[in-house]
C-alpha cells in the first residue's frame, strides 16, 4: 500500500531537517518538517537520498498519528547512510515515498500480539509500537521482546524504560553478552518468546531485526503455536528503485518494495528456508 505519494515516483521531495539526534555512535535520528504532513502506515519506508552520492531505503520510525513530523532513525554503514547521518539542521534530503506494505495492526485487533525486535529492527517496528499504545483497549495481551548485542547499542532506552512502566503490556529486554552494571537477561532475543504471555490461538506475531535473527524468531514462534499466517517479518532486501522495475529486491515471485516489505511469513516461508535465495 503506497499513502501520499509523489504523482512521479522517481522524483523525490526535498525536506529539511529540523532535528538530529545521536541514538548510539553510529546511528542517528533526524526529524523532518514536511509541508503540509507526511501520512504513512506503521511498517513503510522511504527512499533517502543524499546528494551526489546515492539513495537508500530506510524505515519510518515516528509516531503515525503525527504526520506532521517525519521521523527517520538511520545506522551509518556506507556512504549514503554516513551522509544521511552526518545531515545537521537545514541540510536538504531528497525523500521518495512512503512505499510497501505495513504491519496488520487493524488486523490483529481483538487478540494477542507478540512483537520481537532485534537491534536496529526496533526502528521499523516502533510506529506500530505507537499505535498499539494509542489504541490499547483493541488488543488483548501485548509482550514486547527486545534484544541488542550489548547494552551499550540498545535503541531507544529511554523511551523503552517508559514502556517498561506501563501496566498494559509486558516489555522484556536482554542482550547476547553484558557487563558488570547490566541487572537484565542475557541471552538471545527469542530465548525470551517461551516467557512471553499470550494465547497461541488468537496472537499475531510482529518480527523484526537481523535476519538470521527472525530465522530462529520464527521457529520459536512455530514451536509455540503460532500460525505462519499470523507471523509477519519485515525484509529489507536490495531495495534500489522501490517501485518494482529494477528487479534487485526480487524474492522469488515477489518484489519486497511492492509486496513488502512486510510480509505473512507462510507466504515466504518455503523460500525463507533456502539459504541461498
Amino acid at each position: 500500500m503506497e499513502t501520499g505519494a509523489n504523482p512521479n515516483p522517481m522524483l523525490p521531495k526535498f525536506l529539511r531537517v529540523v532535528k538530529r539526534h545521536r541514538e548510539l555512535p553510529d546511528t542517528w535520528t533526524l526529524d523532518f518538517d514536511p509541508v503540509g504532513g507526511f501520512p504513512f502506515l506503521p511498517g513503510q519506508f522511504n527512499m533517502m537520498y543524499a546528494f551526489g552520492i546515492g539513495e537508500v531505503p530506510v524505515s519510518i520510525s515516528g509516531d503515525p498519528a503525527r504526520p506532521e513530523t517525519l521521523v527517520h532513525t538511520i545506522r551509518a554503514v556506507g556512504k549514503v547512510t554516513e551522509a544521511l547521518c552526518a545531515a545537521g539542521p537545514g541540510t536538504e534530503v531528497g525523500i521518495r515515498g512512503p512505499y510497501g506494505t505495513a504491519w496488520p495492526v487493524v488486523e490483529a485487533e481483538g487478540g494477542d500480539l507478540l512483537i520481537i525486535a532485534g537491534g536496529i529492527g526496533l526502528a521499523p517496528i516502533r510506529p506500530a509500537l505507537y499505535h498499539i499504545f494509542a489504541n490499547r483497549s483493541k488488543y488483548g495481551r501485548v509482550s514486547i521482546l527486545i534484544g541488542g548485542r550489548s547494552p551499550e547499542v540498545l535503541l531507544y532506552p529511554a523511551e523503552v524504560r517508559q514502556w517498561r512502566g506501563r501496566f498494559d503490556v509486558e516489555v522484556e529486554v536482554t542482550v547476547d553478552t553484558s557487563n558488570q552494571a547490566w541487572r537484565g537477561n542475557v541471552g538471545v532475543v527469542t530465548s525470551l518468546v517461551r516467557r512471553a504471555s499470550f494465547d497461541p490461538a488468537v496472537t499475531t506475531a510482529f518480527v523484526c531485526g537481523p535476519e538470521v535473527m527472525f530465522r530462529y524468531a520464527t521457529i520459536e514462534l512455530t514451536k509455540a503455536g503460532i500460525s505462519p499466517n499470523r507471523t509477519f517479518v519485515s525484509m529489507e532486501r536490495n531495495m534500489k528503485c522501490a517501485i518494482g522495475l529494477c528487479g534487485h529486491c526480487q524474492y522469488g515471485p515477489d518484489f519486497v518494495c511492492k509486496d513488502g516489505p512486510v510480509f505473512a511469513f507462510d507466504k515466504i516461508e518455503r523460500l525463507f528456508r533456502i539459504r541461498e535465495v
